[in-house]
């Protein structure tokens, strides 16, 4: 078949008005990209341009109203009557700002949105964890001491970063970071010392989950802080406990146990007393730092002894400064030595006592997260509502001064909304327009440390 004969150029077929629409292959490229250059300019230089008359006008809009205040400043009428009118006005806009912060306050408590975000994070990976070591402790103990390896290295330097910031890191002093790291360098590095094996056991079965009771530790999953303290004491003998009566084949992974059939108790006692001994030398040692001497910084020792509340600090008060740190330091050693007693003669022999034991300690620790948990935000709330009513009465005390006879009624009707005992969330009425302050409820007004991360044994 012959080939199509090219096309005959198509400049000249129309007719001169249209030849300007005709394609010119040769500069098409460059006319393109000159018309989009063209558009790009037309397009930005008018919205420029409406930008700019747009803050000209506000602009002037606010000059000509700053003018009219200066104006109607000067020639106001400072009568009773308008003076009075003011004064009504202001103490309405008084009553329906305070109404609807208290509606605001009551919404914001009834619809449980009062954590943030990071808060209802620690809730849904503390609630997690529960489950996770449950799980793992019925279909593979022999992942557990993993687990607890695993969390330990991830919440107690967490936690020294935290308390770094607030010049709070003198209480990782404290004994029980002491012996969750021999803890790990047990399970990791020297799995058939007995020495080492038999220290562990009773410290962890001693005064870090007795702790739990003492410093009353709470399961508070919202709470990093609390959730950190907890898992430090009672992680430790919960690994140990399934390390000694559910661990299968036990003794291939940690030989230490074919040389401890049972614990002797003097040597279990002395074992675990020459580590707490050295931990006090150590603890010794960092509380006579001079920021510590000075109050810069704050360890477990220098916070009972200034708390006057608690039995340890009105003990402590009674003994000279001088032998002060000495004292507890005894005192602590006898404390450790008691708390080991159960676990040397009751619960190294038997796995049904050593699953009642953690059942105990697991279960104060939830009884002490319930009462915070409807405690410490049922005053929380009752606080809010006082704060509420002391600063209106006030308010309306000082606009009632200044106009008694003309405000009477105002002050009045204020008063029996919010400053009356009988006084009811349900009363209030949100402005139509929704606009109402925020108020901040994710912090406690108690600013300083947990109790329980404080006072670790």
């Amino acid at each position: 078949m012959a080939s199509t004969p090219p096309s005959p150029p198509l400049r000249g077929y129309f007719s001169a008005p249209f030849e300007r629409f005709v394609r010119d292959d040769v500069n098409d490229q460059w006319a393109s990209a000159f018309t989009l250059l063209d558009t790009f300019e037309t397009y930005f230089d008018s919205h420029v341009d409406l930008f700019q008359r747009k803050l000209q006008k506000q602009s002037d809009r606010l000059k000509q109203k700053a003018e009219e205040n200066l104006k109607n400043l000067k020639i106001k009428d400072l009568s009773g009557d308008l003076l009075a009118k003011d004064f009504e006005k202001e103490v309405k806009n008084l009553k329906l700002k305070f109404a609807s912060r208290m509606s605001t306050f009551l919404t914001t408590w009834k619809s449980a949105q009062v954590v943030r975000t990071r808060e209802k994070l620690s809730f849904f990976f503390g609630v997690m964890n529960l489950l996770f070591s449950a799980l793992i402790f019925g279909l593979a103990p022999q992942w557990v001491h993993i687990s607890y390896t695993v969390q330990g290295l991830y919440l107690i330097p967490l936690r020294y970063y935290t308390y770094k910031k607030r010049a709070w890191h003198y209480f990782l002093f404290d004994l029980c970071y002491y012996v969750t790291i021999l803890n790990f360098i047990y399970l990791w590095f020297f799995p058939s010392s007995s020495f080492l094996f038999v220290a562990c056991y009773c410290l962890s079965h001693g005064s870090l989950a007795s702790a739990v009771i003492t410093w009353r530790n709470s399961l508070v999953f919202h709470d990093q802080d609390k959730v950190t303290s907890l898992f430090v004491h009672i992680y430790a003998p919960f690994t140990f406990t399934v390390i000694r009566h559910f661990y299968p084949d036990a003794e291939s992974r940690f030989p230490a146990l074919q040389q401890v059939k049972y614990l002797n108790p003097v040597n279990a006692l002395l074992f675990s007393s020459g580590i707490y001994v050295i931990w006090q030398l150590l603890y010794w040692k960092a509380n006579r730092k001079q920021k510590i001497e000075s109050g810069q910084r704050t360890t477990s020792f220098s916070f009972l002894l200034n708390d006057k509340r608690g039995a340890i600090g009105r003990a402590l008060s009674s003994v000279p400064e001088k032998w002060r740190l000495e004292s507890f330091m005894a005192g602590q050693l006898v404390y450790a030595i008691l708390t080991e007693i159960p676990a040397v003669f009751l619960l190294y022999n038997s796995a049904t006592w050593s699953a009642i034991f953690l059942l105990l300690i697991f279960s104060v620790s939830v009884w002490n997260g319930g009462g915070f948990y409807i405690e410490v935000f049922g005053r929380k709330f009752e606080r809010e509502v006082e704060a509420l009513r002391k600063e209106l009465a006030e308010a309306t005390a000082r606009i009632g001064s200044a106009s008694p006879g003309s405000l009477s009624r105002t002050n009045s009707e204020a008063g029996s909304t919010f400053a009356s005992p009988n006084f009811r969330g349900s009363d209030l009425q949100l402005p139509a327009d929704g606009a109402v302050p925020d108020l901040d409820l994710s912090s406690d007004s108690d600013s300083s440390v947990d109790r329980e991360s404080k006072k670790d044994s």
